[in-house]
């Protein structure tokens, strides 16, 4: 398996593979693969990889994320997709670790996001309740930072990720 930046050959099989993946979620509302389509035509997909052996099984997005009362550059991970049957190898996992080597190498400060903790939590990613989203339940919502920095304040993603976006 390779990770690599995504090509404009990818953007069908991105798609493809998100809409597939959170099919099954009851959490999804089925909008993830047009969110990264809305981030790429917004230019707020800053990184977006794809873990490939014969075809793409993988895909994770980074988009830039505000944090009221915090410093720094910071990203927003996801939505980040796995291939049903290739799911629980650690490609997700893969994936995210790139991207953030790649974020921390451009000088951002940390990277946000929201989900389940039992997942994010062995990839390194904290929570201690001192960030707020659209009031999501606190636990949902972890970060990663990378120069040391807590983040603090109320998380804005990039627009296609807003629940109110067009």
């Amino acid at each position: 398996m390779i990770v690599r930046l995504e090509t404009a050959a990818d953007h069908q099989a991105i798609y493809d593979l998100t809409r597939d993946a959170f099919a099954p979620m009851s959490f999804s509302d089925g909008s993830e693969p047009d969110m990264i389509d809305l981030m790429r035509k917004d230019g707020d997909l800053i990184l977006s990889l794809v873990a490939e052996e014969d075809e793409i099984i993988g895909h994770v997005a980074f988009s830039p994320a505000k944090i009221s009362n915090t410093r720094g550059v910071w990203y927003g991970l996801g939505p980040i997709s796995v291939r049903a049957d290739k799911q629980r190898q650690g490609i997700g996992t893969k994936l995210a670790h790139t991207g953030l080597d790649m974020l921390r190498k451009m000088g951002a400060a940390g990277c946000v996001l929201t989900g389940n903790p039992d997942v994010y939590r062995p990839m390194g990613f904290s929570n201690d309740h001192a960030l707020t989203y659209s009031g999501l339940n606190p636990k949902f919502i972890l970060y990663m930072t990378f120069n040391g920095t807590a983040p603090k304040g109320e998380i804005n993603f990039a627009e296609a990720l807003e629940e109110d976006h067009p």
